[in-house]
């Protein structure tokens, strides 16, 4: 049966997702069979398992860092945000309906049998869980009920280590004031505390060292360092501030309801690239690649682009004959007409931006799948792709029915400057990336240097991680905790 150790934060965005991949690889290298887990997981980036089922991101991200599948298991319960009060409830990698904020936390209670048997049989596959809370164990309305951080770590027995932020600043309030909110037999779990996010030099927060040791009567086990890899972000917290420079300009529409903008990372490993985050008109300067992310919410976030006066703006920067690319809701935007006869989305209908032609209907049934294909020969501006191999995952509701040639073996559609698919992760292979950057470099008589996969850029990165977490945390008394448990 594994051990676990549990990573909690004093709030969201202190670093507990990467965290909790850290020690997932730096497990791995020491020769442990180490996995993921996170009960209960708010966020619009999510991954489909080999076996079809959805889970969140940063969990699959996780386990590529532990150097295994991505699975279900590792996150139980799933909640993609509707709206400000409402979310899709995904249990066990399958939609379970929509709830509103109230309802389901009286219901949440009884998923804790669902988190526990995926716990334990994880358990029983592995040496080492690394367990990721959520947000703060502190949230007083919250913890009746509590099912992701001090409930979860009652319930399994799993020594806790606490995580500050102090590049936000009052991190000794971050953490004696959470451990002071703290029920005794919860702060009995907390076996040590982590500073996160330092920046300079670490020496000088020695005697800061001494004042959080003193008054809460726990070692410090690491102050670690504001990391530079470039690893993917939770959509809760990312910071997606709009960036310039670099020779190549991609810009991003930053749809309120935007999901899986992971898909856009691998072209920021690239030299003299910048990708920004556009959410207004006033932002859009003149890229020379624009992309349309998926969305939980198209038809709204359709009305959004139409309202911002964002449509007009694309529409005349297609018109010129630059290139636009959509993904899943962005793919479903560019064409013609969406329609949600059965609610999925609350109802109705909307025109596109009639740049591709085609017409979607959204539908109940929840298309899930990983999935791998070429691309068709194809002319116009996406050209470069004939033929390129690519691997990826569909999350999709409805059916989009096209006019046009199949962009790939796998769907999708193209007109021109104009191409889209249901395809996440289609530029993640290097084929793909580096024909599409090369192209736009030789536009503008740049040089251009190939790009790796983003699987062997991450791979690269989780390294990056270990090596620079391992430096700053005491290793030896970690391993210490998670063999007396608690």
């Amino acid at each position: 049966m594994a051990r676990s150790v549990m990573i909690q934060g004093t709030m969201s965005g202190v670093g507990k997702s990467l965290l909790t991949a850290a020690l997932c690889r730096i497990f791995r290298q020491d020769g442990y069979r180490v996995a993921p887990f996170k009960a209960q997981n708010m966020a619009l980036n999510s991954f489909v398992t080999a076996e079809g089922l959805e889970i969140g991101r940063a969990q699959a991200m996780q386990a590529q860092a532990a150097g295994i599948a991505p699975s279900a298991l590792m996150n139980p319960v799933l909640l993609k945000p509707l709206n400000n009060t409402g979310s899709q409830v995904i249990v066990n990698g399958k939609p379970l309906g929509n709830m509103e904020a109230r309802p389901y936390f009286r219901y949440r209670k009884s998923l804790l049998p669902v988190i526990l048997e995926s716990y334990q049989t994880l358990a029983a596959q592995y040496d080492i869980l690394v367990i990721e809370g959520a947000g703060s164990p502190a949230e007083l309305n919250l913890r009746k009920d509590d099912i992701v951080n001090m409930g979860l770590a009652q319930a399994i027995r799993a020594p806790v280590l606490l995580t500050g932020d102090i590049d936000r600043g009052g991190v000794f309030a971050q953490l004696l004031g959470t451990l002071s909110l703290l029920e005794q037999t919860e702060q009995a779990l907390v076996k040590g505390l982590l500073v996160n996010k330092f920046r300079g030099d670490v020496s000088l927060f020695a005697d800061g060292v001494n004042i959080l040791e003193e008054k809460s009567g726990l070692p410090v086990l690491g102050v670690i360092p504001c990391l530079a890899c470039q690893l993917e972000e939770e959509d809760s917290t990312a910071d997606l501030a709009v960036q310039s420079g670099g020779g190549i300009d991609i810009a991003v529409i930053r749809l309120p309801r935007m999901s899986n903008f992971t898909d856009f990372d691998v072209f920021s490993q690239y030299p003299d690239v910048s990708v920004r985050y556009i959410s207004g008109v006033q932002q859009f300067g003149d890229p020379d690649l624009l992309l349309l992310p998926g969305t939980k919410h198209t038809i709204a976030d359709m009305q959004w682009l139409h309202d911002s006066g964002l449509s007009a703006v694309i529409l005349q920067y297609a018109a010129s004959g630059r290139p636009v690319f959509g993904i899943c809701g962005g793919f479903q935007m560019l064409g013609k007409r969406i329609t949600d006869p059965d609610g999925t989305e609350g109802g109705g209908s909307i025109a596109g931006l009639g740049l591709l032609p085609c017409e979607t209907v959204l539908g109940k049934e929840k298309e899930l799948r990983q999935i791998s294909g070429t691309f068709h020969e194809i002319s116009g501006s996406f050209g470069c792709l004939s033929g390129a191999g690519f691997q990826g995952y569909e999350i999709h509701h409805g059916k989009t029915v096209s006019a046009s040639p199949p962009l790939t073996s796998c769907g999708g559609a193209f007109s021109g400057n104009v191409a889209g698919c249901y395809v996440h992760g289609i530029f993640d292979q290097a084929e793909v990336s580096s024909r599409l950057m090369q192209a736009l470099c030789q536009q503008k008589q740049l040089p251009f240097s190939p790009g790796i996969s983003r699987e062997a850029y991450r791979e690269q990165q989780f390294d990056l991680l270990a090596a620079s977490v391992r430096e700053a945390i005491d290793l030896s008394t970690i391993y210490h905790i998670l063999e007396e448990g608690v």
